[in-house]
């Protein structure tokens, strides 16, 4: 008898070990990145999937210029140009912004005039610029950057936000450090990206849970691209408890309120 309740016991103890493992499995495949990288020792790959940054419209392009003559060269600086009192009135400058792609896909510029910029990225207009300014400076060096690349991180994360880069480049997994990471009940295999390009919005789902991330056409953002972050229903079941508990709560109190008011005005 003994025997068996012992036998009893140790299966018992053995399920329930089974299931712990089985469950912790279960977490791994939900939170763990990149599952299927190899992890048995350090090895390298070819980027293939890199796509330089390409300007379109609505952009502002913050563009400096210097050059041996340097009076000549800034009116592209524009805070210098409306302390030094040049006549620029008809030139679409703003002292903050910069240069702004107009619809057309051109910024209008000092000694150029309008010059086609869309689809191209920032190195190539900087040497077509360079190229240009030639015929009215002797040695430019042009520095051309996007002032407004920005990217919307929300959802399931620990700090959604819309945030300013300062380089040219970023990818999803920068973009998602940048708002803290994902939080514990956040959906890693259902990332949505949204994406407004050249009059269309696209749609795309990222696997935060496979390598192949690293490979995609989208891992590396555009400019005002959206990033969001589904919950699991973990996180919809507790707030749905909590919210159902709170409101039981409070139609209790309620309740008792009334009744102890109206027992305080009958003994009164």
């Amino acid at each position: 008898m003994v025997k068996n309740k012992t036998k009893l016991y140790f299966l018992l103890i053995s399920l329930t070990l089974a299931s712990c493992g089985l469950y912790k499995d279960k977490e791994y495949n939900q939170v763990s990145y990149y599952q299927n990288l190899d992890r048995s020792g350090a090895y390298e790959e070819n980027i293939s999937n890199y796509s330089p940054l390409k300007i379109q419209t609505g952009d502002i392009l913050g563009i400096n210029v210097s050059d041996i003559n340097q009076q000549a060269a800034s009116v592209f600086n524009t805070s210098v140009n409306r302390a030094n009192g040049n006549n620029m009135e008809n030139t679409p400058v703003n002292p903050v912004y910069g240069f702004k792609v107009d619809a057309n896909g051109e910024v209008q510029l000092p000694y150029v005039g309008n010059m086609k910029v869309s689809g191209l990225t920032t190195e190539q207009v900087g040497k077509q610029l360079t190229t240009n300014l030639l015929n009215y400076l002797k040695s430019p060096i042009v520095n051309v950057r996007i002032l407004n690349f920005k990217i919307s991180v929300l959802g399931d994360v620990l700090k959604p936000d819309v945030y300013t880069i300062q380089n040219d480049h970023i990818n999803v997994v920068e973009a998602l450090s940048l708002a803290g990471d994902l939080t514990i009940t956040a959906k890693r295999t259902n990332v949505l990206l949204i994406r407004e390009e050249n009059g269309k919005r696209q749609f795309f789902v990222i696997d935060l849970t496979k390598k192949d991330l690293f490979d995609s056409p989208y891992y590396y953002l555009h400019n005002n691209d959206i990033i969001y972050v589904d919950p699991d229903k973990t996180k919809y079941d507790a707030v749905s408890r909590s919210y159902k508990t709170n409101t039981l709560a409070i139609s209790a109190l309620s309740v008792a309120a009334i009744i102890l008011s109206a027992f305080f005005v009958y003994h009164h």
